[in-house]
């Protein structure tokens, strides 16, 4: 077994529980995870950027050689960088303030942070303001592409600099040049509608069931579900108004009698204050790991053994009102897409024309 030892934090504590296959050793009083490269790559991902995970007592053995997992899964290891100066330091809070002052969501504030954060101490050698395109280039080639990290973290690295130089500098950082990794096509996760059902019927809890079912049922964004407050349940009219989502926009989604009824039945056994959805303390909004938590629990409890996360749920959302019939346009609205391209993804999972596609193989 590999086990898991960490100062006192609930946050991180709370993460460790989250984990799938961990369990506690009360001899030892720590965590306790199986000793196979997989569960490294779990530790490593899971607190990236959260924690420093320390892998030197792991034992480099033939059955567990740390070198061979530091070799599979290098884009989410650490290298020994150099702190930020205090120079560094200032600069990066007055952008956050900017970034805050413009209105970028929590999300976006972080991950540009987090990529100069990294980008600074990896030029530390030099001032801010004299880093230039050479300097992104070298960072590029000589940290991103050899630890082998991923093609979304070396765009954003890229956008946050030429934000950071265009806004604090008045610095144009020439990066046209600087080849950026081709996007993956992959396509959503679908699950089919006994998946579906087995997961939504899975959880005891009726609060739990309730925001399972309302993410399928309207095809909502986990943060959407989240921030939901009692005003946006509109029940006379059959609408779910959600606010400022994703790129700043509200939008309405149609809300069925079953779940309005799920709703109500909710309410009454929970009488939530401000959000819809509310933590054990009350009036405090529900925490994103503890919902991810509900839906691990659900498909484990249903027998699923695939890695689906809440975002399978709005895709099969999608899927399943384009094989029923519904239009593109209006699955685009319901989802709260901008461009229709973004939608068009779900023609390639559904199936509903495929299977009837006859293979000349049957023809022999």
């Amino acid at each position: 077994m590999l086990f898991v030892k960490h100062t006192f934090d609930q946050e991180l504590s709370n993460k460790l529980k989250s984990l799938p296959r961990i369990q506690w050793n009360n001899e030892k009083k720590t965590w306790q995870l199986p000793d196979e490269p997989k569960s490294i790559h779990l530790l490593l991902t899971e607190f990236r950027g959260v924690a420093w995970v320390n892998l030197d007592s792991v034992k480099r053995s033939k059955t567990n050689p740390l070198k061979s997992v530091e070799n599979s899964f290098s884009n989410v290891i650490e290298s020994t960088l150099a702190e930020l100066s205090e120079e560094q330091t200032v600069q990066l809070v007055h952008f956050e303030n900017y970034l805050r002052s413009k209105r970028y969501s929590p999300n976006t504030i972080k991950t540009y942070s987090d990529s100069l954060r990294t980008f600074f101490r990896f030029c530390s050698e030099k001032p801010i303001d004299e880093l230039d395109t050479d300097d992104v280039i070298r960072f590029n080639n000589d940290y991103i592409l050899r630890k082998g990290l991923s093609a979304s973290f070396q765009n954003q690295v890229i956008n946050a600099i030429k934000l950071f130089y265009r806004k604090r500098f008045n610095k144009n950082m020439e990066l046209d040049n600087l080849h950026r990794p081709r996007s993956e096509k992959r396509l959503p996760n679908v699950l089919s509608k006994e998946e579906i059902k087995a997961i939504l019927e899975a959880p005891v809890n009726l609060k739990h069931r309730a925001m399972l079912s309302l993410i399928y049922a309207c095809g909502l964004r986990r943060s959407e579900l989240l921030n939901l407050t009692l005003k946006d349940v509109h029940s006379d009219r059959k609408l779910l108004l959600i606010r400022q989502s994703k790129g700043k926009k509200d939008r309405v989604v149609p809300i069925s009698e079953k779940i309005i009824d799920m709703l109500r039945e909710y309410y009454k056994a929970y009488k939530p204050m401000t959000w819809l959805f509310e933590g054990q303390m009350g009036n405090i909004q529900y925490s994103e790991m503890s919902l991810a938590k509900v839906l691990k629990q659900s498909v484990l409890k249903a027998s699923i053994t695939k890695p689906v996360s809440l975002h399978w749920l709005r895709h099969s959302y999608a899927t399943h009102l384009l094989e029923s019939g519904t239009d593109l346009r209006y699955i685009q609205e319901l989802l709260g897409h901008s461009s229709s391209r973004t939608t068009e993804i779900y023609t390639h999972v559904s199936t509903k024309n495929l299977q009837q596609i006859r293979s000349p193989f049957d023809d022999l």
